[in-house]
């Protein structure tokens, strides 16, 4: 599964053409669908094929992060809220959703609380992420939010820490962790084993959110991040917790 991700994401982000990437992802895609129709040759998909079939898992959260990667070489910013969670459903959500299916505990009730922890992980990362995503010519960060809190793309383009941007980043730190929170439910409704790795996903992305928090939302100035520390403090909390249920 990791491979496929991989070399998906090298498709998209490696080429310098986006209509070369473009053209490689419709054939990886092929390649996907050769795997469902019995007919796998890539190695990858040779490899992938008994988990496919040990975990039962669809083809569509496989499809979904493809279309994610053609919207990157589309579309480079997101007017509304609801447009940006479409693209997260897609780039997000399915990686979540396979796990489900690994964990053999899949089910609607399951997939949306995962939907939920996956989405909130990726809206944390926009946040973390404004400056790294604006040198790629991206942002994902709803253009009616900053309209909403007068940070226009003049101040993207100069880096501009104000009262608006702080505003504005403070809006979106805060829905981040809305659907974090939402989702942790799914902790204790999966396997012992996965349930550890669902709250460090969870909890390290409030921690993502914290940072942000202690750097007055100036990701400008520096990529905020926890330390190794932290790190070390949220797997013993994760463990401890795991055992005590």
């Amino acid at each position: 599964i990791y491979a496929y991700c991989r070399w998906a994401d090298d498709l998209a982000d490696e080429l310098a053409d986006p209509n070369e990437s473009l053209q490689m992802l419709d054939w990886w895609e092929e390649q996907l669908e050769s795997r469902y129709a019995g007919r796998a040759a890539h190695p990858v998909f040779v490899a992938l094929g008994p988990t496919i079939e040990s975990f039962d898992i669809p083809i569509e959260p496989f499809r979904q992060l493809l279309r994610a990667f053609r919207r990157d070489q589309r579309q480079t910013r997101y007017e509304t809220l609801d447009d940006l969670l479409s693209y997260c459903e897609c780039s997000a959500n399915p990686a979540g959703r396979i796990v489900l299916h690994l964990a053999r505990s899949h089910n609607a009730e399951n997939a949306i609380l995962s939907d939920l922890i996956c989405t909130g992980l990726q809206l944390a990362n926009f946040c973390q992420d404004v400056g790294r995503d604006y040198v790629r010519g991206r942002i994902y960060l709803p253009l009616e939010s900053c309209r909403e809190f007068g940070y226009s793309e003049a101040d993207f383009d100069a880096r501009v820490y104000n009262a608006s941007f702080r505003y504005l980043l403070e809006s979106e730190v805060d829905r981040a962790e809305a659907y974090l929170r939402a989702g942790v439910p799914l902790v204790d409704r999966v396997p012992s084993p996965l349930r550890v790795d669902i709250e460090l996903f969870v909890r390290g992305g409030l921690a993502v959110l914290d940072a942000i928090r202690r750097a007055e939302y100036n990701v400008w100035r520096k990529r905020p991040t926890i330390g190794k520390w932290k790190k070390t403090q949220l797997l013993i909390g994760a463990w401890w917790r795991a055992l005590v249920r």
